[in-house]
C-alpha cells in the first residue's frame, strides 16, 4: 500500500482570504481582541497560528483557549461553505489527481495538514474533493505543533487501520510548502512538492525535494511518480525540474 498524504491549502485548493477572514473573526471571539495581524501562516499548524497570533497581540494562551478557538473556526466554516466555495477554489488538477489515484488499488489517500480535522473535512467537502479521503488515518493542526510528528501519527494511525506496520518507505507527502518538504526529509518520506504556493519551486529544492511539479495538471506523471520507487525521477529517468 502507498499512503498518499495530502496538503489541503494551497496544494489542492485556495481560499483566496475566506481562510483568514473566519479565522481573524474566530480569534475575536475567543480571545475579546480584534485581529489587526496574523503569524506565518504557511505550512504551519494551527495552534502555532493562533498562539503566536495571540503573542503578537500581547496575549498568552491556554490549550483550553486554542480549542475553544477550533471549535470556533470549524464552526464557521459550517455556516459559511457557500460562501467558500464561491469565493475560493479548487487548484487546478486537484480533482482529477485524486480520482487517478483512487482508481490504483494499492494507494490510499489521507491528509496531512496544519488545519484542524473539522476545518479540513469542510474545506475539501466545498470543492468536492473529500470523497477519497481516508479522514480517521490523517494527521490534523490538533494532534500536534510540528508537522514532522504529525507524519508519526499519520504512519501510526494508517498502521493501525491496516493490521501492520506502514513505515515511511510507504508513504508519500504532496505539499506545497518547504514545510512538507523538511517533514518528509525529517520522517524519510518521500515528497512531491507542487510549486503552487508562496514557496518557489527553487526554493522547494534548496530545502531537499527531489521531485517539483508546477501544479497538478500533469495527471499521468503524478500516478508514475507515486507509484515508482523513484518519486525524483521524470519519465527519462532524470531528475524532474
Amino acid at each position: 500500500m502507498w499512503l498518499v498524504l495530502w496538503d489541503i491549502d494551497h496544494t489542492l485548493i485556495a481560499t483566496r482570504g475566506v481562510g483568514q477572514e473566519l479565522s481573524a473573526i474566530a480569534f475575536e471571539q475567543v480571545t475579546g481582541r480584534q485581529m489587526v495581524t496574523q503569524a506565518k501562516v504557511d505550512g504551519i499548524t494551527e495552534p502555532v497560528i493562533f498562539r503566536e497570533t495571540a503573542r503578537l497581540h500581547g496575549l498568552s494562551t491556554s490549550r483550553a483557549d486554542f480549542e475553544r478557538f477550533a471549535a470556533a473556526l470549524t464552526q464557521l466554516h459550517v455556516d459559511r461553505a457557500l460562501e467558500l466555495r464561491q469565493r475560493g477554489q479548487a487548484l487546478v488538477g486537484a480533482a482529477a489527481a485524486l480520482d487517478a489515484l483512487a482508481a490504483q488499488p494499492q494507494v490510499t489517500q489521507t491528509v496531512l495538514t496544519g488545519n484542524v480535522r473539522g476545518v479540513a473535512e469542510v474545506k475539501l467537502a466545498a470543492f468536492g474533493l473529500d470523497r477519497h479521503i481516508e479522514w480517521e488515518l490523517g494527521a490534523y493542526g490538533e494532534d500536534a505543533d510540528v508537522r514532522t510528528e504529525l507524519v508519526t501519527i499519520a504512519l501510526e494511525r494508517a498502521s493501525a487501520a491496516a493490521g501492520r506496520r506502514i513505515t515511511p518507505a510507504g508513504a508519500l507527502i504532496i505539499g506545497d510548502t518547504t514545510a512538507d518538504v523538511e517533514a518528509g526529509r525529517r520522517s524519510g518520506v518521500r515528497v512531491i512538492a507542487v510549486a503552487t504556493g508562496s514557496s518557489s519551486a527553487d526554493e522547494l529544492r534548496e530545502v531537499g525535494a527531489g521531485t517539483v511539479l508546477p501544479n497538478l495538471l500533469d495527471t499521468d506523471l503524478l500516478v508514475e511518480l507515486i507509484l515508482s520507487d523513484n518519486a525524483h525521477l521524470g519519465r527519462d529517468g532524470r531528475p524532474y525540474h
